[in-house]
């Protein structure tokens, strides 16, 4: 995907730190809205500030940027791709190791981990998205550790690199585990993502970062990010604006000073639900339809349940309720946590106005020996993945699942990248 973030603070340039996210059995850093002191290349970028400080990037340019994703009939398009809870327990950081000890060559320094083997499958479907947005779910450690998993996670920085590495722009970061590690765990975390040019949101470093706004620059529009979470597993932060807790009307703000700042598209993502349900709680409607009639929220995606849920078409705004786990550690006692979804939405302008065009989906599990993330394509050979029977049984019930409030008829489809252009 290609993509250097960057924020513009609202007077100057100021670095981004931050970071917090949720977890399977709990788990989560934090992310700020932004990231500083990095410059943008051929692909997005990402911007903070105010309407009053001067821009640095040029306007999205007028000729035909028809972005990654299936043929669109407008002349802008762009697309946003993006997936559920990055989740590491000890038995992922375990085959990380392993598969950094099989890549480390006689004579080389050694790498203690190597998490791009887990995510690799997720490379294909994010080189044809213009933007990748993960959910840092865990706060990270130092690289040596010392390491922790379920109920206060600590885990290996590294996972992030592999993010990176894989094509991710940016992660939001505000979940119920946050701040498991504490404020230090939150700034380090906010650290790491910055040093690897990665955008987030959701926790801040300081206050000032706080008020601000995460924009991700594409060729065809700049696209703005706000997301908050439920709550923090009873922690209390040192201050509060180091997490963005869930409120539909201090959300709605944001989101129009995303769009008094240039924002062409705005995102929201909700970390809420009840883990392992197949339906969203009232809290999760009531907030998602909040937004979407605010009229200042143009997609609203979430995560925390450990499961998907439903895709839903609300006064002609899409609501994907949850995508699941990125990834996490096999669990013999809930199967929906073996499981998750990516979604891509396609956005197309027409006489100013942004929509979206194109949604899709493909469902995903987790296999182990050695574990790995890997997707269920509609069109995919049998066995790709697992046993043929496990994948029917678990495209069957994600199908069911997303099409519970009729998004297949709404236009919701199967992502099959052999639509792609």
């Amino acid at each position: 995907m290609g993509v250097e973030p960057r924020r513009i603070a609202s007077v100057a340039l100021i670095a981004g730190l931050l970071c917090g996210c949720s977890g399977v059995d709990g788990g989560t850093p934090a992310g700020q809205g932004g990231t500083a002191g990095q410059s943008p290349t051929t692909g997005a970028a990402a911007t903070t500030g105010s309407p009053a400080a001067p821009s640095t990037v040029a306007d999205p340019t007028p000729e035909s940027t028809p972005g990654k994703g299936p043929p669109c009939d407008a002349d802008r398009c762009f697309s946003v791709a993006a997936t559920g809870d990055l989740l590491l327990h000890p038995g992922l950081w375990d085959q990380a190791a392993a598969d950094a000890a099989e890549d480390n060559a006689p004579g080389n320094a050694a790498v203690p981990f190597d998490f791009e083997p887990l995510l690799a499958g997720q490379r294909n479907y994010l080189d044809n998205a213009d933007l990748g947005i993960c959910h840092m779910e865990t706060p990270v450690a130092l690289p040596e550790g010392p390491f922790s998993g379920y109920p206060q996670f600590n885990v290996p920085p590294q996972i992030l690199e592999a993010a990176k590495t894989v094509g991710y722009d940016a992660c939001t970061t505000a979940s119920n585990h946050t701040i498991d590690a504490g404020t230090e765990g939150l700034t380090r975390t906010l650290d790491v993502l910055d040093g690897l040019g990665l955008g987030h949101t959701g926790s801040y470093a300081d206050e000032a970062a706080s008020g601000e706004v995460l924009i991700l620059e594409t060729p065809a529009a700049r696209v703005a990010v706000i997301q908050a979470t439920y709550g923090l597993n009873g922690l209390i932060p040192e201050q509060p604006w180091q997490v963005d807790l869930i409120d539909a009307d201090v959300m709605t703000a944001k989101a129009r000073q995303a769009r008094e700042e240039g924002a062409d598209v705005v995102i929201a993502a909700i970390h809420a639900g009840d883990e392992y349900a197949t339906l969203p709680n009232a809290q999760q409607v009531e907030v998602a339809h909040a937004l979407a009639d605010s009229g200042e929220v143009d997609f609203i995606y979430g995560h925390h349940t450990h499961s998907v849920l439903p895709i839903e078409k609300y006064n002609d705004t899409w609501i994907v309720y949850g995508l699941g786990n990125g990834v996490s550690e096999l669990s013999p006692l809930h199967a929906v946590n073996n499981e998750g979804l990516m979604i891509r939405a396609q956005f197309a302008e027409s006489d100013g106005d942004w929509s979206v065009s194109d949604l899709a989906w493909v469902p995903s599990i987790i296999v182990s020996d050695p574990y790995r993330w890997c997707a269920l394509g509609p069109k995919q050979a049998p066995g790709t993945c697992s046993s043929p029977e496990r994948e029917a049984e678990v495209s069957e019930r994600i199908g069911a699942v997303v099409d519970t409030f009729g998004a297949v008829d709404d236009g919701a489809r199967p992502w099959d990248l052999a639509d792609d252009s």
